[in-house]
């Protein structure tokens, strides 16, 4: 399959030293909260960068894309499926964990999409939505620049996204990975943060 313009070029920044730390961080983050025998769902994985190194540690890794485009550059190692988040084809409680990785603010009806997790998801099941801050140096450097990713942002209120997702889950909100410049920070601060992660367990 040839690829579009637009995917050649995130592909191509995928591979910078920068981008690498940052999946190298995410992946990290998340290893500290999914449990050995997790089946996992990543909904709007793209290429499924991170989600392999999820499956490289014997993790049961399913991606979900609308782009086929990008879909074809994922692993073997991730099953992957082309389909709409809001219309997620898989039975009920069938998965432990839902990964959003910067994915969710670019749904057009998240509300839906999020209903749809936690039906998938199975008693007590857990999501993780990483978000970017629009409040961060990071995220307004990225959007004045013009960057092709950033700007295709749907939904940029943190507190409105965290609230449609109390609707089905119990809900935790922290700020995660400071960024400044090309260097990555430990840092919890709501201007340095380039991500809000929104936990949430399955309520019953």
């Amino acid at each position: 399959m040839q690829q579009t313009d637009e995917t050649a070029q995130y592909l191509k920044s995928c591979r910078s030293e920068f981008w690498q730390k940052v999946f190298a961080a995410e992946l990290g983050y998340l290893l500290q909260h999914v449990i050995p025998g997790d089946e996992i769902l990543s909904v709007g994985c793209g290429p499924a960068h991170i989600e392999s190194g999820l499956a490289a540690r014997g993790f049961m890794v399913v991606g979900l894309d609308v782009s086929r485009d990008a879909l074809a550059c994922a692993p073997d190692s991730v099953r992957a499926i082309a389909a709409a988040a809001e219309e997620m084809p898989f039975p009920e409680a069938s998965f432990d964990v839902v990964l959003y990785i910067a994915s969710l603010q670019f749904i057009e009806n998240y509300r839906t999409a999020l209903e749809r997790t936690a039906q998938v998801l199975k008693p007590d099941g857990r999501l993780f939505a990483m978000l970017l801050n629009p409040a961060s140096e990071f995220f307004k450097t990225r959007y004045a620049t013009e960057d092709f990713y950033v700007r295709k942002l749907r939904h940029t209120n943190l507190q409105e996204l965290e609230k449609a997702a109390a609707e089905w889950f119990d809900t935790q909100g922290e700020y995660f990975l400071g960024i400044d410049g090309e260097e990555l920070l430990d840092s919890a601060d709501p201007t340095a943060a380039a991500l809000y992660v929104i936990k949430g367990v399955k309520r019953t």
